[in-house]
């Protein structure tokens, strides 16, 4: 473990419930920290922390620099980084973005202390912000999340954003249902698209659910913080995170089905098709190589008599009715 001194950090007054930062000049870049507390614990809220934010965090909280380096930068790895007087955790949940129309990955540093708890989201989550709003307006919420120290808090916390991968696994899930039956309806362009987005659902799932899998069995296995029996909680969270796991497997597995499946019904419908255009090709052979012979420009039997023109139309009608007779029995039509 790495050592680092602790110090008390110095916090801004204090409100009924929620810290404020002390007010500043309007010309002045204010911290956006929100802060909920009780008498034993603290949950510091930043969300997209600037560098103001960091600043103010290092004015109080003498984290190691490589720590606020990792906070400032995008794109860190899940991890677990175990210090004598704090955890230093970074995990990434699914979150999917209208903007783009895809699912990304939103990164989450925390710092967690005996009586501290430091949320540091690049991006709004819901699920934690809902939490978070739910500790600062009702009380019995606060003292029940905060009664049980550090550990349970950071249970709560990372609980609920897993939690929020499940009504997205029961969207992509649906989605893939009504793949299966687009497909058997008729397979079309859209088709063809709407499960190669399905894919691409998947394949961005998998790449934030992945390494998230060994950072949330390393923060079981610290059992920092954690007291009584609250080391089974964080088993629950790597039970929900290995569900999340299997059906992703299984979705992968369902789209690559799906996508075989697509690809086998265009090549029957277009076999169906040939089928078609080759017995009619078949059938007007005969009626042509006919109609050739009694066109050419010599001598035919009956070559001036409109008798003959009708026994030949008879025998073309005859040879196509026998032709399509043969055809329909034998499944060619």
């Amino acid at each position: 473990m790495r050592s680092l001194m602790n110090t008390r950090p110095s916090l801004p007054r204090r409100t009924r419930g929620r810290v404020v930062s002390p007010p500043t000049p309007p010309d002045a870049l204010a911290p956006r920290a929100e802060i909920v507390e009780t008498d034993d614990l603290r949950w510091i809220h930043i969300e997209k922390p600037t560098a103001v934010d960091r600043e103010w965090l290092e004015d109080r909280f003498p984290f190691h620099p490589l720590d606020y380096e990792d906070v400032a930068s995008r794109n860190q790895r899940p991890k677990v980084d175990e210090y004598d007087e704090y955890l230093f955790i970074v995990l990434h949940f699914p979150q999917y973005d209208k903007t783009v129309g895809r699912l990304n990955a939103v990164e989450l540093d925390m710092f967690v202390g005996p009586d501290y708890v430091i949320t540091l989201p690049n991006d709004p989550i819901q699920s934690l912000s809902y939490l978070f709003d739910r500790c600062e307006r009702k009380a019995e919420q606060r003292d029940e999340m905060f009664g049980k120290g550090a550990g349970y808090l950071l249970y709560r916390i990372v609980d609920q954003c897993v939690d929020a991968s499940f009504p997205m696994l029961r969207k992509i899930g649906n989605k893939l249902e009504r793949l299966e039956d687009d497909i058997f309806a008729g397979p079309s362009a859209n088709t063809v698209r709407d499960i190669s987005n399905a894919k691409q659902e998947i394949i961005n799932f998998r790449k934030v659910a992945r390494p998230q899998r060994t950072a949330l069995k390393d923060l079981e296995r610290t059992k920092r913080y954690v007291t009584g029996d609250l080391d089974i909680y964080f088993d629950d969270i790597n039970d929900a995170s290995e569900r999340i796991w299997d059906t992703l497997e299984n979705f992968k597995e369902v789209a690559d089905a799906l996508e075989q499946t697509n690809e086998a019904v265009y090549s029957h419908r277009a076999n169906d098709v040939l089928l078609v255009l080759t017995s009619i090709s078949v059938i007007v052979l005969p009626l042509t190589l006919i109609a050739s012979l009694f066109g050419m420009n010599t001598g035919v039997p009956g070559g001036e008599s409109i008798h003959a023109f009708w026994i030949i139309v008879g025998m073309m009608v005859v040879l196509l009715i026998g032709m399509v007779t043969v055809f329909r029995k034998r499944g060619w039509l």
